[in-house]
């Protein structure tokens, strides 16, 4: 998504006549998942992870594409099992186009595809940003538009305004690294294996948050910075294991609270500036790193006291997952100019 881009989401009129069911694919990256929604209810969301990048430190594009080729088709028959659902009842297959690794996302794609011409069914490409934000509107309890969304990944630091299902546009976002990615490298600069950033999570809680001090970026308006953290996070450590070889070791709780707990402060802190300048209190973060417990419970805190609205996904709906592509491919439905070709490709891009 680009800055004040108008996502092209069209907006839905309910109720409608007959169920619509979904069967959506996300592969963007590592992890291959399917689900199944009937009418905006989520009936079914299996995801199949990956653990062959472990050893490499990140994901490697040739291996993920690889291990997506031998799961996806029984993640779908998993998907359709527990939704008790038959390929011949989905009336729309829905599936990541963008952003992603390109060998993933063809994976998807393809046999997206080729449900959808087997079977003669619309086919859907979803935005992984946008869904995302609209992961939102599966729980009963949802936000009513206008909303603002903190979208938070690994990949991606946006906030979003959105108007309604079919209307959204970014007002800020990070000017060089994802907040996600802030907290992955510095978890490798603690030795930490991948993905390190639950794991900062983890040690997070038996640590003091203040024991260590690390800069906040001073960025104008709305948009962010993480490089010049991680900077200031590298040297701290190369000083201190300089004094002491066994610092980290001796620290780690701490060094994990502290590093959090600035990452936290920085996205909270621009979050509330953007609710300031739009007058909006209805409140939603998303995306993997909105699983981060520090994030979440230090969200919910600033929204009681600042009388916000503030809604947080399950955490089946944070990470990559199909449900969100399938919710997103529900309100696309009702728009056929927005059914793709067979000839649609992907892209990596977030364009």
């Amino acid at each position: 998504m680009k800055r004040n881009e108008q996502l092209p989401i069209p907006g839905v009129q309910l109720p409608h006549a007959a169920p619509i069911t979904i069967l959506a694919i996300e592969s963007s990256c590592d992890d291959t998942a399917a689900a199944i929604c009937r009418d905006g209810k989520i009936l079914s969301n299996l995801v199949a992870n990956q653990a062959v990048h472990e050893k490499y430190g990140g994901v490697v594009p040739e291996l993920a594409s690889r291990a997506h080729l031998q799961n996806i088709i029984p993640v779908v028959n998993e998907a359709l099992l527990a939704a008790n659902c038959e390929l011949k009842s989905i009336d729309a297959f829905a599936f990541t186009q963008a952003p992603g690794l390109i060998g993933s996302l063809l994976v998807g794609a393809q046999v997206a595809k080729s449900f959808a011409l087997v079977f003669d069914k619309p086919l859907i490409p979803v935005h992984h940003m946008q869904a995302h934000v609209l992961a939102n509107l599966i729980p009963e309890n949802k936000p009513s538009f206008p909303f603002l969304c903190h979208t938070v990944s690994g990949g991606h630091t946006q906030i979003v305004l959105c108007e309604s299902p079919s209307l959204m546009k970014v007002i800020g976002q990070t000017l060089d690294d994802a907040a996600g990615e802030a907290f992955d490298k510095s978890a490798k600069l603690l030795g930490l294996p991948y993905p390190g950033g639950p794991l900062i999570d983890k040690y997070a809680k038996a640590g003091d948050a203040q024991k260590f001090k690390f800069p906040e970026p001073k960025i104008k308006g709305l948009d962010f910075s993480f490089s010049g953290l991680k900077t200031a996070i590298l040297y701290f450590l190369q000083d201190e294991i300089n004094k002491n070889e066994n610092f980290v070791a001796e620290n780690l709780h701490d060094i994990c609270a502290s590093i959090q707990a600035r990452i936290v402060s920085i996205l909270l802190n621009k979050l509330k500036k953007a609710a300031a300048e739009t007058g909006i209190t209805e409140i939603c973060i998303a995306g993997g790193v909105s699983a981060n417990s520090g994030l979440r419970e230090s969200f919910q805190l600033l929204g009681e006291q600042l009388n916000w609205k503030t809604f947080i996904p399950p955490f089946e709906y944070c990470t990559d997952n199909a449900a969100m592509i399938a919710i997103t491919g529900y309100y696309k439905y009702f728009n056929k100019e927005n059914f793709a070709q067979l000839s649609t490709g992907v892209s990596a891009r977030a364009e």
